[in-house]
């Protein structure tokens, strides 16, 4: 019998629980659309292009609405400055849904990573599927818009929001920490009540029950949950080791290949307008380059010049195209820093 099948049960990994466990209390808990967060969430006054409007749990409140003395404020940003992307998931990516989209954004964003700003919402889901919108931007460029547009210099001073057909997707790292604060302090509260209640009850029931059997009923309660703790934990742990071994393999391969962008960005800043590039090819530290310029020699020799590349070198010759001013050049390019390595 294989070792692995043993936890399956029904067709369904035991092994998971808690990972679902705990992405099912995180969801209702901080979810889009948790009960909890559509009653205790604070009310937000939005401005998209240059209309106001209030939103409460990510959907707007149409008529008049009375608003705190201090209410949290978020900007919508235009179009031009987010990327908008819709990933379908398998549905049991969902318990790993924060740590898929962090990957995403890594693989997606053509910004640094300290210049990376992203949100996502989950659109929808079937039995099999999950799609979620994700929207990437570039701080710098937010901040540049807000301090333009309307005299923002400072990131936690407004929430920024961006439009999908989804609803509206907060983008992290700005001035949403004060509504979370809130919502925060109120879902304290309200836990704190209901724990308070509940705990009349249980004093209750215990009274007319007995003070033997209330006691008798506190001792195994404590057991079972000891016991199911434990479990928890155990599975809990290995489920982050494997979550480890992952994350370590996506940084390996991260680390061992250079990001295209990043080149691209590069050859496009050292080729003249006279000269272009037909395809390109990156392999490890390695990039081929096939291209053409009115002068494939000073193309090479200023490609060799650049300190970010170790070698460069021409694996065939350089031809004339035809009857025109072209030459055409096939270049391999060593990265300096990977040969180095």
């Amino acid at each position: 019998m294989n070792r692995d099948q043993q936890w399956v049960l029904f067709g369904y990994d035991t092994r998971q629980v808690g990972q679902h466990w705990l992405a099912a209390w995180r969801d209702l808990l901080w979810g889009n659309d948790s009960p909890l967060r559509q009653r205790l969430d604070e009310v937000v006054l939005t401005e998209r292009d240059g209309q106001q409007a209030v939103y409460h749990s990510g959907r707007e409140i149409k008529g008049e609405v009375s608003l705190p003395a201090d209410p949290c404020r978020a900007i919508c940003l235009p179009e031009d400055l987010l990327l908008n992307k819709t990933l379908t998931l398998p549905l049991a990516a969902e318990s790993e849904l924060a740590s898929v989209i962090a990957l995403e954004v890594n693989a997606n964003s053509p910004f640094s990573h300290g210049d990376t700003a992203s949100g996502w919402r989950v659109r929808d889901r079937t039995e099999t599927q999950l799609r979620v919108d994700l929207l990437i931007a570039s701080r710098s460029a937010i901040m540049a818009w807000l301090g333009k547009q309307h005299d923002i210099h400072d990131p936690q001073a407004r929430e920024v929001w961006g439009y999908t057909e989804a609803g509206m997707v907060v983008l992290q790292g700005f001035g949403e920490a004060q509504r979370e604060s809130r919502y925060r302090s109120r879902l304290i509260r309200a836990g704190i009540k209901a724990g308070v209640a509940a705990g009349l009850l249980l004093l209750i029931a215990g009274l007319a029950g007995g003070a033997k059997q209330m006691e008798l009923g506190r001792l195994e309660a404590l057991a079972e949950a000891t016991g199911r703790e434990a479990a928890s934990a155990a599975e809990l742990r290995a489920s982050l080791a494997q979550a480890n071994q992952q994350i370590q393999a996506a940084r390996d391969i991260v680390a061992s290949y250079p990001n295209p962008h990043v080149e691209l960005a590069r050859l496009t800043r050292l080729l003249d307008d006279d000269a272009y590039a037909a395809h390109m090819a990156v392999r490890g530290d390695v990039i081929r380059l096939r291209g053409r310029s009115s002068d494939a020699a000073a193309v090479m020799q200023r490609l060799s010049s650049e300190p970010a590349y170790s070698e460069v070198t021409a694996p065939q010759a350089i031809v004339r195209v035809g009857n025109t001013d072209l030459e055409q050049f096939y270049l391999d390019i060593r990265l300096a820093g990977k040969a180095d390595s």
